[in-house]
């Protein structure tokens, strides 16, 4: 039971099982989660924030066991990551869309500190780079939006 509490949790809620790029496949529910349903509240997005790392860290961990070191089906990272990317950032579907494609590019290049985050132990490495990668993605995300709302 608990190793098939830890995979759901691990793999997004088995988003994480798809073949190609499991990454951006399993970013899809947390953007989905967070435009949806918290959006509307970043209380309910910093609660969720909060839980999924807490849940990510500890089913990361446990996972890595059996799987080894931060494989590609643990995808929970990337739901830490875009709840990040859009915390803070006003609802609408343009913005949420320019957060995804932000956080998805800044995964996948891991500039500093991300690449040496992902040396942490356990579920601390697996988590840790994504949550550098969605702070990275804000960051850019708000300097865009003061930039277009500046007149």
């Amino acid at each position: 039971m608990k190793d098939a509490v830890a995979k759901f949790i691990a793999t997004g809620a088995w988003s994480g099982y798809f073949p190609l790029v499991p990454g951006s496949i399993g970013t899809l529910p947390a953007w989905g989660l967070a435009y949806f349903w918290l959006g509307h509240s970043q209380l309910a997005l910093g609660v969720a924030l909060a839980i999924t790392m807490a849940a990510g860290v500890w089913a990361a961990g446990y996972c890595e066991r059996f799987w080894g070191h931060d494989p590609r089906k643990i995808v929970i990272d990337e739901w830490a990551g875009m709840f990040i990317s859009v915390l803070f950032v006003p609802l609408s579907i343009t913005n949420y869309l320019i957060a995804l494609v932000g956080f998805r590019v800044f995964d996948v290049i891991k500039l500093w500190p991300a690449r040496r985050l992902e040396n942490l132990p356990g579920g601390w490495g697996v988590m840790m780079d994504d949550v550098a990668a969605g702070i990275q993605t804000n960051i850019v995300v708000q300097i865009i939006l003061l930039l277009v709302n500046w007149r």
